[in-house]
């Protein structure tokens, strides 16, 4: 019982110095999201200022056929009858699909951002499942902007925006809940979950560098 214990105090202090390091990793990626952001809304303004209409030599814009595409996404993943599997979903997604629909629930009801909307011109926009898949796609295989371009049809400063946006609405919508520190209950859990799987005294993991 004492060297368990001590083992818990030994796994909060090094619990307690990778929150520190992990505060400090938080903080440099919560500026280098502000200045990403603040990049997009300094593209889009330059964008805008660049729009008089067709002009001779000007290029066209692509036609990326985004509706189509949003379609077909829809049949892959989102219908009862989709063409993969859960078991493909979860791999591809990092997720279940009933995880996927929650987090797109909530933040839709976050940042209307998501929500698909009809433009000036009465066109309808990006499918939130659109937006999302560029997204997780993005955060769970380090994609480029350009890579999931082909999947969801998104213009790069899009894709861009809507990561930035999705990063602040998870930090806000899920930090009290699901990105706080472990409590003693949760580390002797954990400690003991460890060691079942034949990793004694052991938190994070199985290379133990995170």
């Amino acid at each position: 019982m004492e060297e368990f214990r001590r083992c818990l105090e030994r796994q909060e202090r090094e619990t307690r110095e990778r929150n520190r390091r992990a505060d400090e990793v938080n903080e440099l990626q919560r500026q280098v999201d502000e200045q990403v952001l603040i990049a997009v809304a300094l593209q889009e303004e330059e964008n805008q200022g660049r729009r008089r209409g067709s002009q001779v030599g000007r290029r066209r814009n692509v036609e990326r056929h985004r509706h189509s595409r949003g379609k077909n996404l829809l049949e892959d993943y989102f219908i009862p009858t989709s063409l993969y599997s859960n078991v493909d979903f979860r791999r591809r997604f990092r997720m279940q699909p009933h995880l996927f629909n929650k987090v797109m629930h909530d933040i839709c009801n976050y940042d209307a951002y998501f929500v698909q909307k009809c433009d000036a011109a009465g066109v309808l926009g990006l499918l939130p499942e659109q937006k999302l898949t560029a997204v997780i796609r993005m955060l769970a295989y380090g994609a480029s902007a350009d890579q999931v371009d082909e999947i969801a049809r998104m213009e790069k400063s899009t894709t861009l925006e809507a990561l930035v946006r999705f990063c602040q609405a998870v930090e806000t919508l899920y930090t009290r809940d699901y990105l706080r520190r472990p409590t003693p209950r949760d580390l002797q859990r954990l400690l003991q979950k460890a060691e079942a799987r034949g990793f004694p005294g052991m938190i994070g993991s199985i290379d133990c560098m995170h």
